[in-house]
């Protein structure tokens, strides 16, 4: 069953240090670009995940064209991506980070496959919810 739980949610988001954010935009109109702005602003570490923006840089680290370019993994996964997409993305990270935490997918993003997928590896699962107003909403602070 996918987290769902206020104390679950929080336990995620101050457990995890490092989130690739999949569909990571540089128009700052999208909410793949607020998003991702506003978790380095709270401390994380973010890595944007687009392959027609990779070698840029946005908050200091390279964009990367895919999951798997990633080198010394990642504790999250936040997913923007159609539901129907999801699954795909959440397969890759399985694949990718032996040590995976998470996967979110965002406000509108569902796939209940893929978050028996990856429950089944210990991978907690986050479904249709923003971290940028879980963390406030929870009054988690920022990282240090």
């Amino acid at each position: 069953m996918p987290a769902s739980t206020d104390a679950e949610i929080r336990q995620i988001l101050t457990d995890v240090k490092t989130i690739a954010v999949v569909g990571w935009s540089p128009n700052p109109d999208r909410p793949s670009h607020g998003v991702a702005r506003f978790l380095a602003q709270q401390g994380y570490r973010v890595i944007a995940v687009n392959p027609g923006q990779a070698g840029q840089i946005v908050h200091g680290e390279v964009v990367r064209a895919s999951l798997g370019e990633i080198e010394g993994g990642v504790d999250m996964v936040d997913i923007f991506r159609r539901s129907e997409e999801a699954g795909a993305v959440v397969d890759e990270a399985l694949a990718a980070f032996p040590n995976l935490k998470a996967v979110w997918m965002q406000l509108g993003v569902s796939d209940d496959a893929a978050a028996h997928r990856a429950e089944a590896r210990g991978v907690v699962a986050v479904m249709n919810r923003c971290p940028a107003i879980e963390i406030p909403r929870l009054g988690i602070a920022p990282k240090t």
